[in-house]
């Protein structure tokens, strides 16, 4: 099918945060964009993926597939819908959906039942009704509305092209979505359950969370000649490498001990035991799937703080390297990557330089 889904990303969010735009903001490992991003491609449902933002220099640092377009929003809500879909008429589209980044948890199945409902309709709007009662003011004089006759509308909202273009092109007014331009021309609408899960962020409390864990992780292997050595998931230049049936790289085995303890799921020794299967394993490989299903059960994590315990190498001149590294292998950002480096004075076999070990303390919070 000829479809087209632009995402409406422009908005300043003051309700939201005076220091945080909203749809940057990091809400369940990824930025809140990035949910609608995602699911809409994963959908295979669309030929384009239109995202409309005044941050133009915030998307450069992504690295999105080609499906995906960034075009400059417009002052308004109305202004940004206007111009995307001003860019999509040389694609000549059969149908575009219009989606608020704000709304990062709908669900791929409700994209599907909106394109099934597409085939007979010109537009098919996602809605729910309203729980609580509805007054209305006119004048001075307040109303009561039937809340089981009064609809919620959400996005995405999805129109026949030309149809929708013609109108939004003639309107002069602000609309606060496109299903106001079909309904305010007589256009017939097709209304469909929404999700009580597609809510729209407004304010930073909207975003729920449940309850934070904490977990500790330790690890210590010896130095061995004649081997390489991985901190972190970096090779360091140094005489000796860690002693150990995979790489021995003790950074990122703490931090998957200090994972699996957080959410109550044993050790590393589970998962990984000493068989011939995982024999010279690297470390990298060891802790991706424990971070996929980390966040596969809508866990986030909040901080990392590790304490690399050695004589040497000095942790200073390698620190960067080593928190970039485990930036990239487990999607935190930078600044919830702390690494400090621990001598034990001389003392044992750390202090003696025949071993290194590593302590992680983590933070996380599992959402509803």
């Amino acid at each position: 099918m000829n479809n087209y889904f632009v995402i409406l990303a422009a908005g300043k969010s003051k309700r939201f945060h005076k220091n945080i735009v909203k749809q940057f903001y990091k809400y369940k490992n990824k930025e809140i964009v990035d949910h609608s991003v995602e699911k809409s491609i994963q959908s295979n449902l669309f030929k384009k993926i239109i995202i409309v933002t005044n941050n133009l220099n915030h998307f450069k640092k992504k690295k999105y597939p080609k499906i995906i377009k960034i075009i400059k929003g417009g002052k308004e809500r109305s202004d940004s819908s206007l111009k995307a879909l001003k860019y999509l008429k040389k694609y000549n589209p059969k149908n575009v959906y219009i989606h608020d980044a704000a709304r990062p948890n709908f669900s791929k199945n409700l994209l599907k039942k909106i394109t099934k409902n597409l085939y007979k309709n010109k537009a098919v709007i996602p809605v729910l009704t309203s729980t609580d009662s509805i007054k209305y003011k006119i004048k001075n004089q307040i109303f009561n509305l039937n809340k089981n006759n009064s609809f919620l509308t959400q996005t995405p909202q999805a129109f026949r092209f030309k149809e929708l273009y013609n109108v939004a092109i003639k309107e002069k007014t602000k609309v606060s979505d496109e299903a106001t331009l079909f309904i305010n021309n007589d256009y017939k609408v097709k209304f469909i359950p929404g999700e009580n899960k597609n809510n729209k962020i407004t304010y930073l409390n909207d975003i729920e969370t449940s309850k934070t864990y904490f977990g500790i992780g330790f690890d210590i292997h010896k130095l061995i000649k004649n081997k390489k050595l991985f901190l972190g998931g970096v090779k360091i230049p140094f005489h000796s490498g860690l002693k150990g049936h995979s790489d021995g790289d003790v950074i990122l085995h703490a931090i998957i001990d200090a994972i699996l303890g957080a959410i109550r799921k044993k050790d590393i020794g589970t998962y990984f035991p000493n068989t011939k299967r995982f024999k010279n394993i690297r470390s990298p490989k060891m802790l991706k799937p424990i971070i996929y299903n980390l966040y596969k059960n809508n866990f986030s994590i909040n901080n990392l703080d590790i304490n690399l315990i050695c004589e040497q190498p000095k942790v200073s001149k390698y620190r960067d390297k080593i928190i970039n590294s485990i930036s990239k292998l487990t999607n935190l950002k930078k600044d919830q990557i702390n690494l400090k480096g621990k001598t034990v004075e001389k003392l044992g076999l750390i202090g003696k330089e025949k071993a290194i070990a590593c302590e992680v303390i983590i933070s996380i919070t599992k959402y509803d």
